[in-house]
């Protein structure tokens, strides 16, 4: 029988909102479990750039939500609901609370570990995975045949977002700023890969005869090239915004492409449409990870405790993609 603690490890922020290093480690109480909730003891915890921006102050979590940090996890059952055992190795989607040693769960975010993947390789998987599939396939219908082009190559959604387009018979174009990144997209797979230091994405684009969809983590900078790029009838699919929020929509070019802008988040979402979505990322991604077609991509590890290092690692930029904090044992 697992004996679960009254307290945990959990990373908290400081003050509400800051630096980096404002990132601490500190006792909470293990979570109290909802109705369908599972109990994870989580062994690793990935790391996304809306964590980032919540620890800022500009991304409070949902309601119901914990206020701490954590949207992806992968660990092992200690509290079983719906359709897990006591011992089941899962990966999960979270709201928040993922820098913990303990997380509760909506037992229908939860999907199991695909064979011979580790507990680090598992956590890179969800608030990815689910985000690529969201947006590119459910927003962007994306079909076989068709040409994709990502922005952001080597962040953790373009490596996901590039292996996962040609899983699905796309043609891939990936952007990437550096020589390096370029090169780290070309690896992966991508068709075409253009290094935005010195090329013109748009221009790259339709020299190869245009593209059908675009997911983009930029936003405004990127917002003409990406209208240019697109051929008659293709969708722009908004994820974060990076290079600001505010366009200016030339709205002839637009319908005369009959171009399709549209954008989400996944956190927000509600507990059925994320229990929808995990089951078409099962019944779809998964065979795609156990046919070889999708990799788990984990640039770096990084101990709980040293949150706040992992932190700054990914805001500088260097990671082809994701990192990953790991929990002590015990």
């Amino acid at each position: 029988m697992t004996t679960i603690p009254e307290s945990m490890q959990a990373i908290s922020i400081q003050g509400g909102s800051g630096p980096a290093s404002a990132l601490q480690l500190e006792g909470l109480s293990v979570p109290t479990l909802g109705e369908e909730q599972i109990l994870i003891k989580v062994a690793a915890a990935g790391i996304n750039r809306p964590d980032i921006f919540q620890r800022m102050g500009f991304y409070p979590p949902p309601p119901g939500a914990p206020a701490t940090l954590g949207l992806e996890v992968a660990g092992t059952v200690v509290v079983a609901a719906g359709r897990w055992q006591v011992g089941d190795r899962v990966c999960a989607l979270l709201g928040g609370g993922g820098y913990a040693e303990y997380v509760a769960c909506d037992a229908r975010h939860a999907l199991p570990i695909p064979a011979g993947l580790s507990f680090v390789e598992a956590a890179s998987l969800p608030e990815t995975v689910f985000t690529v599939y969201a947006n590119v396939f459910d927003a962007g219908g994306l079909k076989a045949g068709e040409t994709f082009m990502v922005h952001g190559a080597t962040s953790g959604i373009g490596v996901t977002a590039i292996q996962m387009a040609q899983a699905a018979g796309a043609r891939v174009i990936a952007t990437a700023r550096g020589a390096a990144k370029a090169e780290a997209a070309r690896a992966l797979g991508a068709d075409i890969v253009v290094d935005t230091s010195t090329e013109d994405f748009a221009q790259v684009a339709q020299q190869a005869g245009g593209v059908d969809v675009v997911l983009d983590i930029v936003g405004a900078s990127y917002f003409a090239g990406n209208l240019a790029a697109l051929k008659h009838k293709g969708r722009i699919v908004f994820i974060a915004s990076l290079g600001g929020n505010d366009v200016t929509l030339p709205v002839m070019a637009l319908m005369q492409k009959q171009a399709v802008v549209t954008g989400s988040t996944l956190r927000g979402r509600s507990a059925n449409e994320k229990a929808a979505l995990a089951l078409e990322v099962e019944r779809v991604v998964w065979p795609w990870i156990a046919g070889g077609q999708l990799r788990a991509q984990v640039d770096q590890t990084f101990p709980l405790a040293d949150a706040a290092a992992a932190h700054q690692y990914l805001e500088d930029g260097a990671h082809v993609g994701k990192v990953i904090l790991t929990m002590p044992a015990n």
